[in-house]
């Protein structure tokens, strides 16, 4: 009797850990790393804090999760970030879709100059086929997508002078992220790009070493880029700069389902969360940022219709070449998605005052 209460005893163990764990699964580990490109204050270190946050709590502590901001898990170096995600060098990410275009050459959709006319827009891509066609290729590397985020459009900044026309920005050096395509669209206007870590252009924008660089206002706001001589921006929109909810495939094999389903649950939620706080500010009916950033002496140039337009003609040939480099079938429903969002409903401007 005692035999068979212990036998007893020891298969409602086992049934209790087939729970826990898949078959074939490895232990949990005691925490799991996830990697995010800017510091913890931006939206995308609040959102990215949050997702672990959830987890960690409706987990009861099974998936504890520590941030490393700034890429230093990367040494800086946040073009490596999604390599080192595929071979399990880490464990998680918020990445951005530029850094991971690399890997990824389908990601450079979103940086084709001027193809995206606003929040909608960008909505139409990552919530549509476009989206879930990007998915599949970052599955196909291992890595599996979760939610999308958003670090926003990219507007250019620089110590010079007010940028209004392609001709402005002859001569002037501006740092690029680590993507020909914007090697590309910076010599097309005339400019001199320059391809460094965020960590490397800070310490040349303050050593005067280059002029320029280009990033969302979040960005601008959180580095503080007007304490390092970045007095004129301009607003042009000229790409988007997506994120990425992630996780590392042999990871997410070793976590049970139901704490999968936590994972991805939280992921969207995080996502929301973080999308909305990266808008804001930009979209709020006050003036409160805009005329933060003007009382700072930074002047803020928004480019008509008309001037937009010649830097939509000038960056053309740019985005021609990148069509067929990205996939002209994916940039085909790119840009029917923008089309049929565009006929729908006007998207507002980023720089619109409101």
């Amino acid at each position: 009797m005692r035999n068979q209460g212990w036998r007893g005893l020891v298969g409602v163990a086992l049934a209790l850990a087939a729970i826990v764990l898949p078959v074939g699964a490895q232990p949990y580990k005691a925490e799991y790393t996830l990697s995010i490109v800017p510091d913890g204050g931006t939206p995308w270190g609040k959102g990215t804090q949050l997702w672990a946050d959830m987890v960690r709590e409706r987990t009861q502590g099974r998936i504890n999760i520590r941030l490393h901001p700034n890429a230093t898990l990367m040494g800086g170096d946040q073009t490596r970030e999604f390599t080192a995600l595929r071979q399990g060098v880490i464990d998680m990410a918020v990445g951005s879709t530029i850094n991971w275009s690399s890997a990824i050459p389908e990601f450079n959709v979103f940086s084709l100059p001027f193809l995206l006319r606003g929040y909608r827009s960008l909505d139409a891509l990552t919530q549509g086929e476009v989206g879930r066609e990007l998915f599949r290729r970052v599955e196909e590397q291992g890595v599996v997508p979760l939610a999308w985020g958003e670090n926003g459009f990219r507007q250019v900044t620089n110590s010079r002078r007010a940028i209004r026309s392609p001709e402005d920005m002859r001569g002037l050096r501006f740092r690029v992220v680590g993507s020909l395509l914007f090697n590309d669209i910076f010599t097309a206007l005339g400019a001199v790009p320059t391809q460094m870590t965020w960590g490397e252009a800070i310490r040349a924008l303050r050593a005067r070493k280059i002029d320029g660089q280009e990033n969302p206002i979040t960005i601008f706001n959180n580095a503080r880029l007007d304490t390092v001589g970045q007095r004129y921006l301009t607003v042009w929109d000229y790409v988007a700069d997506p994120i990425v909810f992630v996780v590392n495939r042999q990871v997410w094999d070793s976590w049970s389902p139901q704490d999968r389903d936590i994972v991805r649950d939280a992921a969207v939620e995080a996502a929301r969360f973080e999308v909305t706080l990266a808008r804001e500010d930009l979209l709020s009916s006050g003036q409160g940022m805009w005329e933060n950033l003007e009382a700072r002496g930074v002047k803020v140039t928004r480019l008509t219709p008309e001037q937009r337009q010649r830097f939509v003609d000038a960056t053309r040939p740019v985005y021609v070449k990148w069509k067929a480099l990205v996939g002209r079938d994916l940039v085909e429903k790119a840009e029917a998605a923008v089309r049929d969002e565009s006929i729908s409903s006007k998207s507002p401007s980023l720089g619109a005052r409101r």
